[in-house]
């Protein structure tokens, strides 16, 4: 495992276990359960932070994930609403910025999931094939979830996010989602792989539009890559993605879809592939490309 692949899991297993604390130090236990005596004890909302990877709080602000906040006002059909789509709004910026997806590679306990069936996969010996649904049909998946929204008048994908089924089912109790997760693990491991992180999540999607204006990306050493396949063989979110930058037509993974994971990098076995700042022109010369 390499050191970026490290500090993922760190990050990975360090959020479910930020959202834990809060509850848990108000004298509450897991998965919604009270467990102190008959004295009064504040409730876990009145912390400095609280909440889920739906809608949070921290020090009052309220953060909400995009594709829950555009859900939550079309379904209400109010203006009211519209303090989501505000509380939305660091959130888009800070993962605008970093890379959209970056939350799908370094956040979402799914993913985290997926990476667990794909190791038993192949200790099982079972094969599947790399795609079967084109990874942007969950751009188009995440549209329609807003459009169902609007027309049912509330947020449908909250009642069937596999997200909520970790996160809030270990925080909250909650079941809801947790019929999907189960699906999702079943398709992963025999119908194809990263089917739902690739092609179907809708907040994968949002966040896929999102990464086009990334600035963490991956960049290569045209000189040192040897065209070992072994990037493509890694990469968590679609290997189509690396295939500009393996051709020498570009300098950077430049797809939204990239979840910054560092799976191809720790994968190089030259370090051709690097991680950078910054999005440069699209035909880069040789001596740009090779610049950190």
């Amino acid at each position: 495992m390499g050191k970026i692949t490290v500090a993922r899991r760190v990050v990975q297993v360090g959020m479910l276990v930020l959202f834990c604390l809060p509850p848990m130090l108000a004298g509450w236990g897991l998965a919604g359960l009270f467990v102190g005596g008959d004295g009064e004890v504040a409730t876990p909302a009145e912390g400095v932070f609280f909440g889920s990877l739906s809608s949070s709080s921290v020090a009052g602000a309220p953060l909400f994930d995009p594709l829950g906040a555009l859900e939550v006002t079309v379904a209400s059909r109010s203006l009211l609403a519209a303090s989501a789509l505000t509380g939305a709004l660091l959130v888009v910026v800070v993962y605008g910025l970093v890379r959209g997806r970056a939350f799908c590679g370094w956040v979402c306990p799914v993913n985290l999931i997926g990476e667990g069936v794909d190791a038993a996969r192949r200790r099982l010996g079972i094969k599947v094939p790399e795609r079967t649904v084109p990874r942007r049909a969950k751009i188009g998946v995440a549209v329609a979830v807003v459009l169902l929204s609007a027309l049912v008048g509330f947020p449908v994908f909250e009642l069937i996010s596999p997200i909520g089924a970790v996160n809030k089912g270990l925080v909250f109790g909650g079941l809801a989602g947790a019929g999907t997760l189960l699906a999702i693990v079943i398709a992963e491991l025999l119908v194809s792989r990263r089917l739902w992180c690739r092609a179907l999540c809708p907040l994968g999607g949002t966040f896929q539009v999102l990464g086009r204006a990334g600035q963490v990306n991956v960049a290569i050493d045209h000189d040192a890559c040897i065209h070992c396949d072994k990037c493509t063989q890694a990469c968590l979110a679609d290997p189509v993605i690396l295939a500009p930058v393996l051709a020498g037509e570009d300098a950077i993974v430049r797809a939204g879809d990239c979840m910054a994971c560092g799976a191809c990098v720790d994968a190089c076995p030259t370090s051709a592939l690097h991680f950078r700042l910054g999005r440069p022109r699209r035909h880069a010369s040789r001596k740009d490309v090779n610049k950190v």
